[in-house]
């Protein structure tokens, strides 16, 4: 399958570990990683940013393996999720930084076509996340409004 907004039919992709298990080697019990996972998540850290410093710091290469689940669903079980999904957020926040920049930069056009095309993956992630329950069925994404969701 192809890209949505680009030209590449590339398959290439990386594989996770065909073991379920967590190495013998690594010592860190699954209560000491949800005490950190939790911990990160207070201080303000996303998902992905926890794993990654779960995974380049301590050692451990896939949180489901040492836990059991995965850290999204640890941050749902002990009340931390974040309130819209992490790639919504990161999307939102890229279109609000292209908003931003066309306002100094009005005459910009490639910069005018690529928010065309973040905002409507967007709309397009938004209708999936309210299909699915993961955001309220009256959320919507508004260009006027989305500084506050990102801020």
């Amino acid at each position: 399958m192809g890209r949505m907004h680009s030209n590449g039919k590339g398959i290439s992709k990386s594989v996770i570990p065909y073991r379920r298990t967590p190495p013998a080697w690594l010592k860190t019990t699954m209560h000491e990683v949800v005490d950190q996972i939790c911990k990160m998540a207070k201080k303000g850290t996303h998902p992905a940013s926890i794993g990654i410093t779960l995974r380049d710091s301590h050692g451990i290469g896939r949180v489901q393996f040492v836990t059991g689940r995965k850290i999204l669903r640890i941050l749902k079980h002990n009340g931390l999720a974040p309130e819209i999904p992490e790639d919504l957020y990161f999307m939102i926040r890229r279109a609000v930084s292209i908003r931003k920049h066309l306002e100094k930069s009005r005459q910009d056009k490639d910069a005018k076509y690529r928010l065309v095309l973040i905002e409507a993956r967007i709309h397009r992630l938004a209708r999936y996340y309210k299909r699915t329950k993961q955001v309220p069925a009256n959320w919507k994404y508004e260009s006027a409004t989305a500084s506050t969701l990102v801020a």
